[in-house]
């Protein structure tokens, strides 16, 4: 039987980074991480053309190179799991996409796909285009049909990821039903709605998270899954308005601003805008502090000056100044007086300077955060950058993507940076207060004082930020305790 969601830690890894499959990733924390993780994030299993998987051709097997659905299943009943649905696109070698190629306008799928000249009546205004959400230079591929003719069609990221049309396509939206349908009989706990916010466009929008067109594809989503017990997870990296909105609908939501504001707390030693955000933040969310993608900075833009943000962002660059190689190489020059970093390329143990104290007390305070903790595999390992895995692929992101072989990974865990995670992980995962009341109790400018209470039974964290220290004290058995 399939887990649930459970307030334990939730681990994001690829198929064959710990290890190289399915099946070494089970036997790897069956050995090693027993009690330190509750679920699992196994990022995209299927078969893809691109995006390290975010380009997928079918979510009907699994990707032989890593295993099968007997995999998956054996997951499902030890881990609450979560995969992902790539709402906004498809890869360019889907049956449905080759299929729109093969027969245009006679393909059943003619209408699957957001015709780019016929989205805009025409090609946009100067006006309208500018106001575009954008993560490429031209959002659209020109797709080549068998009858000679070509014509634009809506891509927002790679070439390999063509836009649905959920909001309007009959085709689309059926799609989208039979997939969730199948993929929550899969075992999943969650679904991860990848690039949620660009799947809804409307002219002379900015085409990100347009309302009310958004809540018209949650209530899709919900709909296909009425029943199943599992939820959608949207993946939505913005200022904090967005997640805010989220929780007014009672989605689940991801703390994409956590990171940088502990970022800042650790680099400068001001808990202001940390403080804040534990006030005011969802509480139906799962934290981060490091994923596959990057470390957020426009995330926790409005929770902090403009200026405060950009200085985080240099001292994390000054602390790694090999990563501006990512950016020359792009023919990019960082800028640190204005936003022209999505997201830096780090691991979050480079991006806190590479010290083990820091590191630790990053992740205390990710612990001791409302919501559920979520630990990327290379954060698991307090991963270094890996500057030979970019100078291969040339892709920025890989940076903190290291493919992690057995031995590598029994030697990584004698390292007391990964031990003591480990025993944090399993303290944060055990005591009964985390399933009680968060209280943030009153310290001054440099310090934070966080306790959970359940009954009785209580966790409490305390930071100095100026002098970097930390100190946890939790009952146990009627005893107070520290923990070492």
């Amino acid at each position: 039987m399939k887990k649930n969601i459970t307030n334990q830690v939730m681990l994001i890894t690829y198929s064959d980074s710990i290890g190289s499959n399915l099946k070494e990733l089970y036997e790897v924390l069956t050995r090693n991480f027993k009690g330190a993780i509750g679920g699992i994030h196994i990022l995209p299993f299927f078969p893809s053309s691109g995006d390290r998987g975010f380009a997928p051709i079918t979510y009907d097997v699994v990707d032989p190179a890593f295993g099968d659905w007997d995999d998956i299943t054996k997951f499902s009943e030890e881990y609450y799991l979560m995969c992902d649905y790539m709402i906004n696109h498809m890869s360019a070698q889907s049956e449905i996409y080759q299929d729109y190629l093969k027969n245009h306008n006679d393909s059943r799928y003619k209408d699957f796909f957001i015709k780019w000249n016929e989205f805009w009546d025409g090609e946009p205004s100067e006006e309208d285009f500018q106001k575009l959400y954008l993560r490429k230079q031209t959002p659209y591929v020109n797709a080549e049909f068998a009858d000679g003719t070509t014509e634009k069609v809506w891509s927002t990221f790679s070439n390999e990821q063509i836009d649905i049309d959920c909001l309007h396509s009959e085709e689309a939206k059926k799609y989208l039903y039979e997939q969730l349908k199948k993929l929550a009989g899969r075992g999943m706990a969650l679904i991860r709605t990848d690039a949620m916010a660009y799947a809804a466009k409307r002219k002379g929008e900015n085409c990100f998270f347009v309302e009310p067109e958004m809540w018209t594809l949650v209530d899709q989503c919900r709909d296909a899954l009425r029943g199943t017990g599992v939820e959608i997870l949207p993946e939505i990296h913005e200022n904090y308005f967005y997640q805010k909105k989220l929780e007014e609908q009672g989605v689940w939501t991801y703390d994409f601003q956590l990171p940088f504001l502990i970022l800042n707390a650790v680099h400068f030693g001001r808990t202001m805008y940390l403080k804040n955000w534990l006030k005011i933040c969802p509480r139906k969310q799962f934290t981060t502090l490091d994923t596959h993608d990057g470390i957020g900075v426009v995330d926790a833009r409005y929770l902090m000056p403009d200026e405060e943000v950009l200085e985080t962002k240099r001292a994390v660059f000054d602390a790694n100044p090999d990563i501006n190689e990512i950016y020359k190489d792009r023919q990019m020059r960082v800028n640190f007086s204005k936003f022209d970093t999505y997201q830096i390329a780090c691991t979050y143990y480079d991006a806190l300077g590479s010290e083990d104290d820091r590191y630790l007390i990053a992740r205390a305070v990710q612990f001791f955060a409302p919501g559920i903790p979520m630990v990327y595999y290379v954060g698991l390992f307090a991963g270094r950058n890996d500057f030979d895995f970019y100078h291969q692929s040339k892709q920025g992101r890989d940076i903190n993507r290291h493919y992690y072989t057995l031995p590598e990974i029994e030697e990584e865990m004698k390292r007391p940076v990964v031990q003591k995670m480990y025993r944090l992980m399993c303290f944060r995962n055990s005591h009964e207060a985390f399933n009680g009341e968060f209280r943030l109790l009153t310290s001054d400018e440099h310090s934070l004082h966080i306790r959970w209470e359940k009954g009785a039974a209580y966790a409490e964290l305390f930071v100095d930020f100026e002098k970097l220290t930390y100190d946890i004290r939790y009952t146990e058995d009627g005893k107070v305790k520290r923990f070492e």
